[in-house]
């Protein structure tokens, strides 16, 4: 069976008094915390074990059913040393590493696990509207990712126009164990995840690229969290509302 690990450790200093006191993944958007959307998500896609990655304020992400790990020296190392922490070469299975700032709807999860590839990662084709929610210019705060016959090609760098940003890493990758294995010897010198995925490239490791429709949301703001509450809270339809809905079947 498919682990996931879900990376918790960051303070959220940029939500400002929303997360004053509390981790950032316990912010509350939508009726529920960052974490517990994550956490259904999972779920619902049958992945165990889930391993929860803390840092700041840690015993506060404590969740039955749910491994808690606590990342070393959190507040001055990034998103692979979490990573690290959590051990992921035990999982025999391979796992899918997810991001707790960047809840998705269950069929997001779903695609990641369908991809036939020792490493995959989701690239939202619709990022655009959403970064023009939260930004404005959508090349603020972008990366590249360019993508071709289903297979990454770039990504993680500083854009010059949009002709370089085919999507956006929406914060979802899945190791196979091989996948791991090779992955592993670039992460000590990489310091995040699209930094880790641009060495494999330059390398040639091949990464799948798996597309995604929206249905997720980075929040990494007070005006991220304001648009997302806004959002959910109204009546129009929005590409990027990750709740699942009675429509979706199987996921409500």
């Amino acid at each position: 069976m498919t682990a996931a690990i879900v990376l918790a450790a960051g303070r959220g200093s940029r939500l400002g008094r929303h997360a004053r006191h509390l981790p950032k993944a316990l912010v509350r958007a939508g009726g529920r915390t960052l974490l517990d959307w994550q956490l259904q998500a999972l779920r619902a896609n049958g992945l165990a074990p889930i391993v929860v990655v803390g840092g700041y304020r840690a015993t506060q992400l404590a969740r039955a059913g749910v491994e808690a790990v606590l990342a070393p020296r959190w507040h001055e190392t990034g998103p692979l040393a979490s990573l690290a922490a959590a051990q992921p070469s035990r999982f025999e299975q391979g796992f899918l590493l997810a991001y707790a700032d960047c809840p998705h709807h269950p069929a997001n999860i779903a695609a990641l696990l369908d991809a036939r590839a020792d490493v995959a990662v989701a690239g939202d084709r619709q990022w655009q509207r959403l970064w023009r929610e939260r930004h404005g210019d959508p090349l603020v705060d972008a990366e590249t990712y360019l993508a071709a016959d289903g297979r990454l090609r770039a990504i993680g760098a500083c854009p010059r126009s949009l002709d370089e940003v085919q999507a956006q890493f929406a914060g979802l990758i899945r190791f196979s164990a091989a996948g791991w294995v090779r992955a592993s010897s670039f992460a000590c010198a990489a310091h995040d995840a699209t930094s880790l995925l641009a060495a494999m490239l330059r390398e040639g490791v091949d990464v799948a690229d798996v597309p995604l429709d929206g249905r997720w949301c980075e929040i990494d703001s007070a005006d991220d969290l304001r648009l997302c509450r806004r959002r959910l809270h109204g009546n129009a339809p929005w590409s990027h509302d990750w709740r699942p809905r009675a429509e979706d079947g199987a996921w409500a």
